[in-house]
């Protein structure tokens, strides 16, 4: 359905976001040069994330590395500690490739143009189109999801998501202007986040009511459409809590590749549809040890699938390969959000007791020994 009135005016909506715009710490005051590096970041920081959740892990990275070659001298591992709790790692992997690209090819300077953006590791289509007009004033079209629900109530497309997406692009594209067009990519987002909402949109406030064919179809609200997301599957794992006699609990490096890459986890066995028995799970373990079942279930989301991990402790260190860390210095690591829930699950059901009822002098029918797994199956 085409607007009622015409085409929406990128003069009116940036006449609102000279008045409206938010105050953003990546964000430059209005007549200054972007700096690219703090749009980069921010854009890789806000992918699937949300504005409020960003904002100090902006501040902390722009003051421990206020530029991108600081950035690329820095180590992964630091990266990472100071990523923790913001979740999708590879953004953070990707972050850190990124910086020593810049740094080696371009020589510490961005690329202004989309296709250079997108040669780099981590930069998509989406996040090269911001770079180019947020930073650099190219007249590219930047379309996230807030973008995505502006246009398709704009004009009225009916078609549900994702099949509308290619849609949604072209006819973001026809808005941008000649002029201020890093701008009009702010002023976009904005909209979509302050008045042009998913729930209960504010109408009567939008620079483009006059326009907006769902406003006067009254459907804003049902748009866009969404085809019906099936549930998520679950998966099943076992944690090993391993201490040594002094107290120090055994981490290990997951694969560079794949979910959580590069961080500092908790031993586990695969995570996998099918619920793990004890004995079964014993065979993964990463030390011999007399494990025992520690009550109740770790649940973490992710994307693609809910996970549902049991934990066992056990004590010793003969074989692990990982490295030791003392209980009081876990956050010294690069622990994801599911690891610090494992950790403070493991610590509280062991300061209950929970280890001695389970394992009763190691004769209860719930403990397993690592050697002694096969030979009861």
């Amino acid at each position: 359905m085409p607007p009622p009135h015409g085409i929406p005016d990128p003069a009116l909506l940036l006449a609102w976001y000279d008045r409206h715009r938010r105050d953003l710490p990546w964000r430059a005051p209005l007549g200054a040069r972007p700096d690219p590096y703090r749009v980069w970041l921010s854009e890789i920081m806000l992918q699937q994330t949300t504005v409020a959740t960003v904002r100090p892990y902006f501040d902390r990275f722009v003051a421990r590395w206020p530029d991108v070659l600081a950035l690329a001298a820095a180590s992964l591992d630091e990266i990472l500690q100071e990523w923790q709790g913001l979740g999708y790692y590879a953004r953070a992997r990707n972050l850190h490739a990124c910086a020593r690209a810049v740094a080696e090819r371009h020589g510490g300077f961005f690329p202004g143009e989309p296709a250079a953006l997108r040669a780099l590791p981590g930069i998509g289509d989406y996040t090269a189109a911001a770079i180019a007009a947020i930073a650099f004033d190219r007249r590219t079209a930047a379309v996230d999801g807030n973008v995505e629900r502006v246009v398709a109530r704009v004009y009225a497309v009916a078609e549900p998501m994702p099949a509308a997406k290619p849609r949604l692009q072209a006819l973001a594209a026809a808005l941008v202007p000649e002029r201020r067009t890093g701008d009009f990519a702010q002023a976009m987002m904005d909209l979509g986040a302050t008045i042009c909402t998913p729930r209960r949109p504010r109408c009567v406030l939008c620079p483009w009511r006059t326009a907006c064919a769902a406003a006067a179809g009254g459907v804003a609200e049902e748009l866009p459409a969404r085809s019906q997301k099936p549930e998520r599957p679950v998966r099943h794992g076992i944690a090993f809590w391993l201490t040594r006699p002094d107290g120090a609990v055994l981490l290990r490096r997951r694969p560079d590749q794949g979910l959580l890459g590069g961080m500092i986890e908790i031993p586990s066995t695969a995570w996998r549809a099918a619920p793990w028995a004890l004995a079964e799970a014993v065979d993964a373990a990463p030390a011999p040890a007399q494990w025992s079942p520690l009550p109740g279930i770790v649940r973490h989301g992710f994307t693609h699938f809910q996970l549902e991990l049991g934990i066992v402790a056990g004590s010793g260190q003969g074989g692990a390969e990982g490295l030791w860390s003392p209980v009081d210095k876990l956050d010294e690591h690069a622990l994801p959000t599911l690891m610090k829930k494992v950790a403070r699950h493991a610590i509280s059901a062991l300061a209950m007791g929970a280890d001695e009822s389970a394992s009763n002098n190691g004769n209860s029918p719930e403990s397993a020994s690592r050697t002694g797994a096969k030979e009861r199956r």
